[in-house]
């Protein structure tokens, strides 16, 4: 059949509904999953999506008609998904486009945890098996049983911290609609903490805001309530609920390499010496703050694919990336929106200080550009431009070009979905960024 080849990507598998991934392809993507995995049983769950229910039906017909035997674990988060594949050592598919905007929509899928099927593992298999069709026969027709594993990731989450220790927190948490709002509703239950929610009911129609909280506007109504309500901290999840992001008392947006070396440092409180994993466009608060606290840090390249892989063969504890991805060696290296909602209330609990509190170190001794996204028409180009410009720093290529002076280092590296170079700089003093960052992006956009 013949396929948009650009939905199947770097790390999952998306596309517009109904022009790009309709009910057709995605009953051939259900039999090539099946086809190529050989899969006797298969996890099935999906997001709030309105094209959901139409592409569950179509994946699942693949799926049974190819001879595997589908478990329904309902509408659920991204973490949910994860937590029943390790639970059943099962591989899976997620119905999901995470936070693209609402016509989207797609698959995340497992081969075995962690291991997730990605552009280079398994994602081009299945493409050339849904254009050939050149499935194996079945033997057998496959059934649907529906299985609810809700109360035992509660109890898996709540493992994690120390519930005892918490402080009556107030927390304002921001779903935007999306499936983090029921489960995250019911592990708060359990604490003694405040929660009040914004938008917690999962809606595809996503009537208040867009799904990706990286995205100013979708945050802005959190981060005012926090002030307003004079709450301790703030918490937004993204559509599927794999990411996370932290407001802090003031109201202001933390960055995510900020909350990885926060976690950081308080995950070696518990776990001396451990490995701990971050991307190549993370700030040095990162690896200068986990070696201080006596930490390995590592660095590896952008995507959950590659980020899983490493922490397994490390044996690392953690890892945060950039975008609000956080990765935990005792949930089997899956990332969690929920888990690290819960450490920074065990943080905050037993240091005994405000989120802003414990920022300041950061905040004043390191200045980040943030992710700054520009349309280029020749990424290879541009890249080749810049190193040539910088040669006399030390650059690495481990994803895109990073460039590294002793007061100031940058990395630039293209999208793996769309024309467009991301910028990531940093340096030892406010002006010096901001002048470094006016400078790289002359050069980009020249």
């Amino acid at each position: 059949m013949q396929v948009n080849p650009g939905i199947f990507k770097a790390y999952d598998i998306r596309g517009i509904y109904p022009s790009e991934l309709n009910e057709d392809v995605a009953f051939l993507i259900g039999r090539a999953f099946a086809s190529f995995l050989q899969a006797e049983k298969v996890i099935v769950g999906r997001d709030m999506r309105t094209s959901g229910p139409a592409i569950f039906d179509a994946v699942t017909r693949g799926l049974m008609h190819q001879g595997a035997d589908v478990i329904n674990i309902g509408m659920v988060s991204t973490d949910q998904y994860y937590f029943a594949c390790t639970q059943l050592g099962l591989p899976g598919m997620m119905v999901t486009a995470s936070h693209n905007p609402k016509q989207y929509n797609g698959f995340k899928m497992v081969k075995k945890m962690p291991q997730l099927l990605s552009g280079d593992a398994g994602i081009q298999d299945l493409r050339t098996l849904v254009e050939s069709e050149a499935f194996s026969e079945p033997t057998r027709q496959g059934s649907m049983s529906e299985l609810d594993l809700s109360e035992e990731f509660i109890e898996s989450v709540l493992q994690l911290i120390d519930v005892s220790s918490l402080k009556p927190l107030k927390v304002i948490a921001d779903t935007g609609n999306g499936m983090v709002g029921p489960i995250l509703q019911r592990v708060y239950e359990r604490l003694p903490v405040e929660l009040i929610g914004l938008y917690l009911d999962p809606d595809g129609t996503l009537p208040n805001h867009g799904l990706d909280p990286l995205q100013p506007e979708n945050r802005a109504e959190l981060e005012a309530r926090v002030v307003s309500e004079n709450a301790d901290v703030g918490f937004a999840f993204d559509g599927d609920g794999d990411r996370f992001f932290a407001i802090d008392n003031r109201g202001q947006f933390i960055s995510g390499d900020f909350m990885t070396a926060l976690m950081g440092q308080y995950f070696l409180e518990k776990h001396p010496g451990a490995k701990i994993l971050y991307d190549v466009r993370a700030s040095w608060a990162v690896p200068e703050l986990i070696g201080a606290a006596g930490g390995v840090p590592l660095m590896e390249r952008v995507g959950h694919a590659f980020i899983k892989a490493r922490m397994s063969n490390e044996g690392a504890i953690f890892a945060g990336e950039v975008t609000g991805h956080y990765y935990f060696g005792d949930f089997n290296y899956a990332d969690s929106g929920v888990i690290p909602s819960l450490i920074i209330l065990e943080m905050l609990s037993k240091k005994g200080k405000s989120l802003s509190e414990l920022l300041a170190p950061l905040e004043s001794t390191y200045f980040i550009s943030g992710e700054i996204n520009t349309k280029v028409a020749d990424v290879k180009a541009v890249l080749a431009t810049l190193a040539e410009k910088y040669s006399n720093a030390e650059q690495h290529t481990m994803d895109g070009l990073s460039v590294n002076y002793p007061d100031w280092h940058f990395n630039v590296r293209g999208s793996n979905t769309e024309p467009l170079l991301r910028l990531n700089l940093e340096a030892r003093s406010k002006e010096l960024m901001e002048a470094k960052r006016d400078e790289v992006l002359a050069i980009i956009q020249a």
